[in-house]
């Protein structure tokens, strides 16, 4: 069967690279975001999308937007079975949709978290169980009827690097399967009043206060290693864990000081704090942290 593939980050290299590897499949086009500038220098960086179809030499096409007509037409022109579609940061129009039927690898269990952030949301949301859903697609936002879903339990310290190579790999292996018995798949439409949505995440996000300790450490879950989670100081939590939820405390009171860590206070609930960094300076152990403010117990870290 002939494959035209749409993605663009990490998520979607690794389903790009399971279909490469199988022997009743061609990918013969690729559509993924335009370069991007990336760290201090700006250095112009390919998704990692591209870069998978390069080495294989797959055509690869990279349009600021899908409802230009001369892309439209290009695509159209490109014969295929399916096309389809993880990550790809884009909305797909009518006439991409009507092309050939359209298979979405969404990384929740739909209709929860439909948008651009389902993994980190889960982790926010304290989920204790995530997965992958293979949807048919249409012209919303993550709308379409559901084709199959595989789940997958969270861990309750679970990262979000954790999380998300895990999820990948389900996808990955679930995308050849859903195409290879998609004419015995009954689609099923999603119920929208259960529907949820997510943000694309950005650097303010990770600001947070010393309020409700497992919100607290379900961001710094869900941000590490980017936006991060910072006081509104800049401090940087670096390294930390869930001491308990259900205390109340001095909002940022250093509750207790041992060798390597430090117990920090919420309105509800309290913190291990391990690393800290100070806004354009070193991380440091929180601990050194305190002696070089000179802060004690009873003390507010901020």
């Amino acid at each position: 069967m002939k494959i035209i593939f749409m993605g663009t980050p990490d998520y979607a290299s690794r389903i790009l690279q399971t279909l490469l590897a199988q022997d009743d499949m061609e990918v013969i086009a690729v559509y993924t975001q335009p370069d991007k500038p990336v760290g201090r220098k700006k250095t112009l960086t390919p998704p990692p999308v591209k870069t998978v179809a390069q080495e294989v030499g797959i055509p690869v096409h990279q349009p600021t937007s899908l409802r230009d007509e001369e892309t439209i037409h290009a695509l159209q022109a490109t014969e295929c079975d399916f096309i389809v579609v993880a990550a790809y940061g884009q909305i797909l129009p009518q006439p991409v949709l009507d092309h050939a039927p359209c298979i979405n690898l969404h990384a929740s269990i739909l209709p929860h978290y439909r948008g651009a952030s389902p993994i980190q949301q889960s982790i926010l949301n304290g989920d204790s169980e995530t997965g992958v859903t293979a949807m048919l697609m249409e012209a919303g936002l993550d709308t379409g009827p559901i084709l199959a879903i595989e789940r997958i339990p969270v861990g309750p310290d679970e990262m979000v690097e954790s999380l998300f190579d895990r999820l990948t790999g389900l996808a990955a292996e679930m995308t050849p399967n859903v195409l290879r018995h998609f004419t015995s798949l009954t689609p099923r439409a999603q119920n929208s009043a259960e529907a949820t949505l997510c943000k694309k995440i950005s650097k303010a996000d990770g600001e947070v206060v010393f309020e409700d300790a497992r919100q607290l450490y379900n961001k710094y879950r869900a941000f590490t290693p980017w936006p991060g989670v910072f006081l509104p100081g800049g401090l940087k939590l670096i390294k930390m864990s869930l001491a308990e939820s259900t205390q109340s405390h001095k909002a940022g009171q250093i509750l207790l000081i041992e060798k390597t860590r430090i117990r920090v206070g919420c309105t509800r609930g309290s913190l291990w704090i391990e690393i800290l960094q100070p806004p354009s300076k070193k991380a440091v152990c929180a601990v050194d942290y305190l002696n070089g403010k000179r802060l004690g117990l009873d003390d507010t870290l901020a």
